[in-house]
């Protein structure tokens, strides 16, 4: 069943149109001698004489705007950065485009020359084995070692840089002719790397060899699949790629805030 969320809409004369939503619902609402009034519950309520804002029958509410960017709508864009005029710090509560989803803390937003400013980010836990930030490492040659230190090596010159301590390490069942296929399975977090392939004084190899955490709702790896590292999606986000972006900014502010313009920085996606 959906879920509804019941808003009181205004009407602007001025405007000849529906400005806003509040988070107000009351019981009956009448305008008089310049002020506006309102029911809930039996208690009668004079609106816009308070000094706190965002409060309606003692509740506290978030102040939102949401809005989209679809300039050039037949074109795909990735949309790199956010920014905002306002004499305070807003959140993005909430992103998306028609290939990604994002949010941004209020805390990510920096002032720079009156604005702030931020980089998109994608949402915590986005998994996404199509974006730039999965690479794969090789097929697992030798396992050996406890849950939270799994060791594992591969049949490789050097792992190359591209793999980083934190990243998400998952498996892929191989398929002939070799190609990996299936849903990726999460292992754990690489905690530590070991790149170059050596050889000791007795002539025994060592490979390039991962170490990985599999306590965290991780499992252990099986030998002769393939092993794929994940990036942060929050640290490693590239920006969001997409036809439009729609976002919601959010402040919770119980005094007088101003909003005077949002936007981005856009290029053309190049795949």
């Amino acid at each position: 069943m959906p879920t509804y969320d019941p808003k009181t809409l205004s009407y602007s004369e001025d405007a000849k149109g529906w400005p806003s939503f509040y988070s107000f619902l009351p019981d009956y609402m009448i305008g008089m001698n310049g002020y506006f009034y309102t029911w809930s519950g039996g208690d009668l309520y004079r609106h816009n004489t308070n000094a706190v804002r965002n409060e309606y029958y003692g509740t506290l509410y978030s102040s939102t705007i949401t809005s989209v960017f679809n300039f050039e709508p037949m074109t795909i864009k990735l949309f790199k950065t956010m920014s905002y005029e306002s004499n305070d710090r807003w959140e993005c509560s909430d992103l998306f485009t028609d290939l990604s989803t994002g949010n941004m803390l209020e805390t990510f937003f920096e002032q720079k020359e009156g604005e702030w400013f931020t980089f998109l980010r994608d949402n915590q836990g986005t998994v996404n084995f199509r974006s730039r930030s999965s690479n794969g490492i090789g097929t697992i040659l030798s396992i050996g070692g406890p849950l939270n230190a799994v060791v594992t090596e591969f049949n490789l010159d050097t792992l190359g840089s591209i793999v980083s301590v934190g990243d998400g390490a998952y498996e892929v069942i191989p398929q002939p002719p070799n190609t990996p296929s299936g849903s990726p399975t999460f292992l754990g977090l690489i905690t530590a790397i070991v790149r170059e392939r050596t050889e000791d004084a007795a002539g025994v190899v060592t490979n390039p060899s991962i170490t990985i955490d599999c306590t965290t709702s991780g499992i252990f790896p099986t030998v002769a699949r393939f092993c794929v590292g994940l990036k942060n999606a929050v640290a490693e986000s590239h920006g969001a790629r997409g036809y439009f972006m729609n976002f919601t900014l959010a402040n919770d502010n119980t005094s007088a805030v101003e909003l005077f313009s949002v936007g981005s920085s856009v290029m053309k996606s190049f795949p």
